[in-house]
């Protein structure tokens, strides 16, 4: 990898999602939750803007590839356990989490030892569930009061999200497995 490919905006703008995890996790940890929503938006827009850029201006690279998904699963998790003290059902989502991420994982390792090959990007699922749980926090997050049945409601949809997308990743590895 060359150094160019280390400062592409669609990288820089993942190495700030990263920086924006602690900053974040202290912000909400102080009980400073506009700072925290604030934090929390604009890790969601760079993240929406990374790929587009990525795209539009030809700036894909391997560690964004990487950086990406990394930069994702380490903000929701962060946030889903720091908001998992104020709202218990959301650890059920981190445990749903956790298992589809370590399938991920593991399958994903496998397929490249044994096939010498990674899944080709993310799916639209994946990329419907990270947006579904992106905002399921965001208004966790900004509207602590509301009712609650909309906030029990939003996080099952969020958790039925996750484990649709891991059931939808699962005959996907299997497919990569049984092809030559």
């Amino acid at each position: 990898m060359n150094r160019r490919e280390l400062w592409t905006i669609p990288n820089i703008l993942g190495y700030i999602r990263l920086l924006l995890i602690p900053v974040f996790a202290v912000l909400y940890l102080k009980e400073y939750y506009l700072g925290a929503s604030i934090a929390l938006a604009v890790s969601i827009l760079s993240d929406f803007l990374d790929g587009i850029i990525a795209r539009r201006f030809n700036q894909i690279t391997e560690l964004g590839k990487f950086l990406d998904p990394v930069a994702d699963k380490l903000t929701q998790a962060t946030i889903v356990v720091c908001l998992a003290f104020r709202y218990p059902l959301l650890w059920a989502i981190f445990a749903v989490e956790v298992l589809k991420e370590g399938f991920m994982l593991v399958a994903g390792a496998i397929m490249l030892k044994v096939k010498g090959r990674k899944l080709n990007g993310a799916k639209w699922y994946g990329k419907v569930t990270t947006a579904v749980m992106d905002f399921t926090l965001l208004f966790l997050l900004i509207f602590p009061h509301m009712p609650g049945s909309v906030r029990t409601g939003l996080i099952l949809f969020c958790g039925a999200c996750m484990g649709l997308t891991l059931a939808l990743y699962i005959p996907e590895f299997c497919r990569m497995a049984r092809s030559h």
